[in-house]
């Protein structure tokens, strides 16, 4: 499938690396690669990457923000007590700060997207199966 081939093999931006600093923070295998890399600069800017049926635990980002730029594939975005949000290429995301929320890849396809991200993010409980699954 096109969405999957264009995330795995880095067509617009590379896959990156395993992100093995944060694998405990995600169900499933997710990728990343820093594209800013300028000690000058307070935000990062990152491409991450999600095979099929990763997500990340809910989580919120304190001091800051996260704008998530969708560049590949299909996902989900949710917010505490909001409708999940199927996102596909093009899809912009801001989330502000405190906000809780997770993304994540759906269960078929490769997901990716630039995270601009400015503070530091707080890590809670991970997506229920079942809450997931459901989708």
């Amino acid at each position: 499938m096109e969405l999957n081939t264009n995330v795995k093999e880095g067509i617009i931006f590379p896959l990156g690396d395993e992100n093995e600093a944060y694998a405990k923070y995600f169900i499933g295998k997710s990728f990343v690669a820093g594209l800013v890399n300028d000690p000058e600069i307070n935000v990062g800017v990152a491409n991450v990457s999600f095979e099929p049926g990763c997500r990340n635990n809910w989580h919120k980002h304190l001091n800051g923000y996260q704008i998530l730029l969708v560049t590949g594939g299909e996902g989900w975005y949710q917010e505490e007590g909001q409708s999940p949000q199927k996102l596909t290429p093009g899809d912009v995301i801001v989330t502000h700060e405190g906000v809780k929320h997770w993304h994540g890849a759906t269960k078929e396809s490769w997901f990716s997207h630039i995270a601009i991200t400015a503070g530091t993010a707080e890590w809670l409980e991970p997506v229920r199966d079942e809450v997931y699954n459901a989708l």
